[in-house]
């Protein structure tokens, strides 16, 4: 018996409730990849404010931040990218604290809430995603 591929993306013909999961962090992680690679998608949405980082919904799980010079927070993301400027992951360890500078366009996956800071003299802008979508306030930190 073979299954009938007409039924592909139809409600199940038994009747049954049709669970829908959430995406895998390789799914997240394509989804900001793609993303990233189209700025007309995103760029007239981003916001420069000089007072405190700006986080702009996309959509449930998708999300950009713009990160004045100077500032810095905790990302809640599980997947992130660096689209423009300069950011540095703060990682405190029991030798000290170190800043290691993320590269843009490489999508990174966090186990957790990291730390970032904008060490450069310009705005840099990430873009982040996760199964909950942004947590926090769409302005500051």
């Amino acid at each position: 018996m073979f299954p009938d591929l007409t039924m592909r993306g139809q409600d199940d013909p038994h009747g049954r409730a049709l669970t829908v999961r959430p995406p895998t962090v390789g799914q997240l992680a394509s989804r900001v990849g793609d993303l990233a690679r189209r700025p007309a998608e995103w760029w007239r949405l981003v916001v420069f404010d000089a007072a405190a980082p700006v986080r702009v919904p996309l959509d449930d799980r998708l999300w950009l931040t713009t990160w004045p010079p100077g500032h810095g927070g905790t990302v809640h993301g599980r997947v992130s990218t660096l689209l423009a400027g300069e950011l540095a992951e703060v990682i405190l360890a029991d030798c000290g604290v170190t800043e290691r500078p993320l590269r843009a366009n490489r999508v990174r996956v966090h186990g957790g809430p990291c730390t970032v800071t904008n060490p450069g003299p310009a705005y840099a802008v990430s873009l982040h995603a996760d199964w909950s979508g942004p947590d926090e306030p769409s302005h500051g930190h």
